[in-house]
């Protein structure tokens, strides 16, 4: 039965991917792959896979530098190849690509490296192309300088643990953090991370530039962020919309830097419309 893949149910595994399993037919399940944030994992996506539900074949594998590829090159460019490793499970379709924060970045230089072909649309929650400020460039890290950033880079050198804590509470608006996940149970996550291969990968993002390559995403695109991100500034969507040929923008009222757990009905429902769109 050409065009029809056979599932009973997902089978959602605790290294975060998402695998059929065999059983009656549907027809033409959407495939996703997500791209966790830096100091995460895939199984961050646990929540957004299960309300995504069997219409939807999701992928969501650890990068480079983090859980069960830690042992590979903690660096964007191996994030990057590995991103293309993942798109060829889906030979014969064009996934969408969704990529939060840190992920963004590794879908943006996939992008750079090897152009767009491979996908059929790009979602981006609150990221910015450039990390660092400068005089052209206002829409890097919220109220951040270069020398703020490299006292940031400085404590994770010297001081980890206690580094994580501020990492935990500018994932989320406000200090109820998000339904299911305290900021304490986020550090916990966080602390599951080894700090030498974060550190590199930190370090990477903030040296990355990646303004160059938005005009190049000619695939439909949907630029999203938080409201109340404590990262990023909403503007800094804006300007990627203005860049990128056919982007527009979602602004998650409700959420911060990480919408698809503050608001994870809400991040579902634009993920859902999004993804209609693509097969429309």
């Amino acid at each position: 039965m050409a065009g029809r893949a056979f599932r009973a149910e997902r089978l959602f595994l605790p290294d975060g991917h998402c695998r059929p399993v065999e059983g009656r037919a549907l027809t033409g399940p959407q495939p996703v792959l997500l791209l966790h944030g830096w100091t995460m994992q895939g199984a961050i996506f646990d929540d957004v896979i299960a309300r995504l539900g069997p219409g939807f074949d999701c992928h969501a594998p650890d990068l480079p530098g983090h859980g069960a590829a830690s042992s590979q090159p903690a660096t964007l460019d191996a994030c990057a190849q590995a991103v293309a490793g993942h798109l060829a499970r889906w030979p014969d379709q064009r996934p969408l690509v969704l990529g939060w924060s840190m992920g963004a970045t590794v879908a943006w230089r996939y992008i750079a490296q090897q152009g767009s072909d491979a996908i059929g649309g790009l979602m981006t929650v609150d990221m910015s192309p450039r990390m660092r400020p400068a005089p052209d460039w206002p829409f890097g890290l919220k109220d951040q300088t270069d020398d703020s950033i490299a006292e940031t880079t400085a404590r994770f050198e010297r001081d980890w643990p206690g580094a994580t804590y501020g990492i935990a509470a500018t994932m989320f608006a406000t200090a109820e953090s998000a339904p299911g996940l305290s900021r304490s149970e986020t550090r916990d996550r966080i602390l599951l991370q080894e700090p030498n291969r974060m550190r590199p990968l930190w370090r990477d993002m903030v040296a990355s530039d990646e303004r160059a390559t938005i005009p190049r995403i000619d695939r439909p695109y949907l630029v999203s962020c938080g409201a109340q991100s404590r990262v990023y500034p909403t503007a800094a969507t804006d300007w990627i919309v203005e860049q990128a040929p056919q982007a527009r923008r979602h602004v998650f009222e409700d959420a911060g830097h990480s919408p698809h757990l503050e608001t994870p009905e809400a991040f579902v429902a634009v993920v859902r419309d999004f993804a209609r769109g693509l097969r429309g």
